[in-house]
């Protein structure tokens, strides 16, 4: 088939790699518009379509689908099928209309659980013991068209959504040429997605990503891997932001609280806050203007006073 790949951030990659190496003619490549980055706010394309400039495929970057100039470049390249990951702008019906064999996006969740632009962090927000990648046909309705195939990953204790949206990637990248094979050759059936056991997983931002130390330690350490790389879990002392890699939970079973939560406990070797439950040690941290840096030698560079309170208002 002749398709058009759709993706914007690093984690479109893989599948970009693996539609230009399959069987398939990869003709174009549509991908958000260049955006300002670093300290100059230069504008700078974005992985997907830099790696397809490298590849020598024609590149659209529509300040939105709807536009009917896109539209029209889009039907020229005349795609059976455009794949799609993260692409990161909602398509019109008219877009939808244009390859006669849809779109097909590979979405990072078992669907219909966690529809929206954020699945895998919601997935270890929630403690999801197993999540997985599902390639379907895009429909108007958000993430609700029929599905192709299916993958599941294990979610490991200590992941973080960044590692973990990696190795979705990697193993979706296969499912997508799969999907995208099985629709040529006619052996794949669209299957529509249950009524039942839809979640939704609306955007995380930065204030979802403020640590809340009432709450038990299994719960603050979700929302920091959760939040890392991305928004970045954080909190305050002395009213500035502190950025927190992740934590881990000094007693799994949150038996006994020990500390007040967000009171900080100092010691040779490591960094102790308290939690609705029991304490969390913490991992690499990030102070305001200063380079990130493990808890315990951040510690002994701010001189932290005995009871000590992270959280509250930012100055």
């Amino acid at each position: 088939m002749r398709v058009v790949f759709a993706g914007t951030p690093e984690v479109g990659l893989p599948a970009l790699e693996a539609v230009a190496a399959s069987r398939h003619e990869l003709v174009g490549v549509v991908t958000r518009p260049d955006a300002p980055a670093g300290r100059g706010r230069r504008l700078v394309a974005s992985p997907v379509g830099r790696r397809a400039e490298e590849l020598g495929v024609p590149v659209l970057k529509p300040a939105h689908p709807r536009d009917p100039d896109f539209q029209a470049e889009l039907r020229a390249l005349a795609p059976d099928c455009c794949p799609v990951v993260a692409y990161g702008a909602l398509l019109p019906a008219s877009a939808l209309e244009i390859p006669p064999r849809g779109w097909v996006n590979l979405h990072f969740s078992v669907l219909p659980s966690w529809r929206g632009a954020a699945p895998v962090q919601h997935a270890i927000w929630a403690g999801d013991e197993v999540t997985g990648a599902t390639t379907f046909r895009i429909v108007p309705a958000l993430d609700a068209g029929p599905t192709y195939g299916l993958m599941t990953q294990t979610v490991r204790p200590d992941d973080t959504a960044g590692a973990l949206l990696d190795r979705l990637a990697e193993g979706g990248s296969g499912l997508l040429v799969q999907t995208l094979d099985g629709i040529e050759d006619g052996t794949l059936e669209e299957r529509e997605q249950p009524a039942d056991g839809v979640s939704l997983a609306p955007k995380i931002t930065s204030a979802d990503a403020e640590v809340v130390w009432t709450e038990p330690a299994v719960a603050v350490d979700r929302r920091v891997r959760a939040c890392t790389p991305f928004p970045g879990a954080w909190t305050t002392v002395g009213g500035e932001r502190l950025k927190l890699g992740p934590v881990r939970p000094v007693d799994p079973t949150g038996a006994e609280p020990g500390l007040e939560p967000g009171v900080v406990e100092v010691g040779k070797k490591d960094v102790l806050v308290g939690t609705g439950t029991g304490p969390v040690r913490l991992g690499r941290v990030k102070a305001f203007g200063k380079k990130e840096m493990d808890a315990a030698d951040w510690a002994r560079g701010v001189r932290l006073e005995p009871g000590t309170r992270l959280g509250g208002p930012v100055a």
